[in-house]
């Protein structure tokens, strides 16, 4: 009898098992066909890893692809649907969260067509090409052939988006008037520079001495003549529409919610930038209680300064003060610079995990800084040979103030997104689209932690770079006012910029590009304050159950170990960590 149950029971066990193996077979397929069709997708992605034939096209966006597309994610969602995450491992299970997250924001969001309004006030569809260009390594005569056929298919590729761009016109799905003008100046820009000098033609520059010997400048003609003879005149086509139809068609209202089912469409925004069950509303006034809070510790910081003078006082001495502003663009670069460079040096005090690939210091090309944002992050790639970009705005120096630079670099290079984006596309025992995959919550979260972990590391050498940090702060918490002010309370342009210019030192030249990109681009501002808010309450709540074992190293290498997650995941990983651990005391 013993002996029946004994085998009765390894039966159980064995079917159980063979269960579990079939539920992570199937798994595993759907994450690999997944994977096919997002390369498939993302020809620009797939050619930097080195597919010859994925780097001669850019990525379909007509109807018909579009349309494909948003029915694969639809079937590939209804699959995941069909799989129990609880039956998977812990690894596996991560990927569903992910994935779902993925799936089920691209589902949600298709029946509103975000395709017709395929730009933000200083990027989108049009300058795509010129951002690849930027990063593209033509390793071989194969890959210049490749870059010739994607500037040959340029043309098409503009003008599928001008198809999206007509039909948002007949629906009414268009930008405001004040974000289009914008567009229409880095449009023109593009157009005037002399075709040897487009950037169109800087991947030339990269090609092997031996190469570039023998073949460099029968090469160089031929992509000349296309910049020329292709690029170029489409592009006139596009500031001609642009000038003429959609600037006419374009609306005089800054809000989505004026748009056709432009307020649904701004509350699944929120939900997808934040990955939160939340409401405009809530997110509101949670916005409104940070600047609060925010604004009590300037306060407080310039009364420990005894400056002479109210509030808006000290604003206007930190905006205008000569001692806070570079003379020269290079100068900018060099504080930069150093200033990375100080962080670099602090890093393995806090993180026992750092990425191989390196990161430098750019300007923001000129054809984009006059609606570019202060600082960006630019992802490079080792397999191709690019390091990581922080781009540093280095346009219009009397509003680049030097106090900010220290937040700005810890936001943008170390420990901020270089660090994040970089180790994440390291971590070879992750899905590819786990590594390839940037979840606005999390990783801009990650970027304003980041900021606040310059005080630990000594980054902030003056009263007036700790200011210039709660000023980076504040512009966050005032993102979550002025951002579901403008779409869903129907504020103004001059009310979303009262917010920055009354509680920030921010100057007045980022506060107009700042509310603009906002304007143009609904929901992504609201995603900062929520991630660094449960960054720093998953780090409270170490640090008070684990004591005196609490490793600091451990935390930060634990959270970004598995890439980007939506917030209530991390949340759930992050508690089970710091059980696991108390459990070890």
């Amino acid at each position: 009898m013993r002996a029946w149950w004994i085998a009765a029971a390894l039966a159980a066990v064995a079917g159980l098992a063979e269960s579990d193996q079939t539920i992570h077979d199937g798994f595993d397929e759907l994450v690999a066909e997944y994977e096919r069709f997002r390369a498939e997708s993302d020809p620009i992605r797939s050619g930097r890893r080195g597919d010859l034939s994925a780097a001669a096209r850019w990525p379909d966006a007509s109807r018909q692809a579009v349309a494909a597309r948003n029915r694969r994610e639809a079937e590939f969602l209804a699959r995941l649907d069909e799989i129990d995450p609880g039956a998977l491992d812990s690894n596996r299970e991560a990927s569903y969260i992910v994935l779902d997250y993925l799936l089920r924001s691209a589902t949600r969001l298709a029946p509103f067509e975000p395709e017709r309004i395929p730009f933000t006030n200083d990027s989108g569809f049009f300058s795509t090409p010129l951002t690849v260009a930027a990063s593209m390594r033509l390793a071989s005569v194969d890959a210049a052939e490749a870059w010739l056929k994607r500037l040959d298919a340029l043309p098409t590729y503009l003008a599928q988006h001008q198809a999206w761009l007509k039909k948002g016109i007949d629906d009414g799905f268009v930008q405001p008037r004040y974000v289009v003008e914008q567009v229409l100046e880095q449009l023109e820009a593009i157009a005037a520079m002399a075709p040897a000098r487009s950037p169109l033609m800087a991947p030339f520059d990269t090609l092997p001495p031996g190469v570039d010997r023998t073949g460099g400048p029968a090469l160089r003609a031929r992509g000349l003549a296309l910049v020329e003879d292709r690029v170029l005149p489409a592009y006139a086509e596009l500031i001609k529409f642009m000038r003429q139809r959609y600037l006419a068609a374009a609306r005089e209202s800054i809000g989505i919610s004026a748009v056709p089912r432009g307020r649904a469409y701004y509350r699944a925004l929120v939900e997808y930038h934040t990955t939160l069950d939340t409401t405009p509303k809530a997110i509101h006034e949670r916005g409104r209680t940070e600047v609060a809070r925010i604004r009590a510790e300037m306060e407080a910081l310039i009364d420990e300064l005894d400056f002479d003078g109210d509030f808006a006082a000290f604003l206007s001495f930190m905006r205008t003060d000569e001692r806070f502003y570079a003379d020269s663009e290079e100068e900018l670069l060099r504080e930069a610079a150093w200033i990375a460079k100080r962080a670099d040096d602090a890093m393995p005090e806090l993180f026992g995990r750092l990425p191989r690939l390196p990161y430098g210091v750019r300007a923001v090309p000129a054809h984009m800084a006059p609606t570019y944002t202060t600082g960006r992050y630019w992802p490079g790639d080792s397999d191709s040979g690019v390091a990581g970009g922080y781009m540093v705005n280095t346009h219009a120096l009397d509003q680049r103030p030097l106090y900010a630079l220290p937040a700005l670099t810890l936001h943008e290079a170390v420990p901020g997104h270089h660090h994040q984006i970089a180790l994440s596309q390291e971590m070879a025992d992750l899905p590819q689209f786990r590594r390839d995959t940037y979840i606005t919550a999390f990783g801009e979260g990650w970027g304003l932690y980041a900021e606040r972990l310059g005080v630990e590391m000594g980054i902030y050498t003056t009263p007036y770079e700790h200011f210039g940090r709660l000023t980076y702060e504040m512009w966050r918490a005032c993102r979550l006012v002025v951002d579901t002010g403008i779409h869903y309370f129907d504020f103004s342009r001059e009310q979303a910029e009262a917010c920055l210019l009354e509680n920030s030192a921010l100057a007045p030249h980022n506060v107009r590009t700042e509310v603009a990109r906002y304007i143009a681009f609904p929901g992504q501002a609201l995603a900062y304050k929520p991630g660094e808010l449960l960054i720093r309450d998953l780090r409270a709540r170490a640090e008070s159950e684990l004591g005196t074992s609490f490793d600091i190293r451990a935390f930060h290498d634990h959270l970004l170990a598995e890439g980007a997650m939506p917030l209530n995941a991390l949340s759930r990983r992050m508690t089970a960590w710091i059980e696991a651990r108390a459990s070890e005391r």
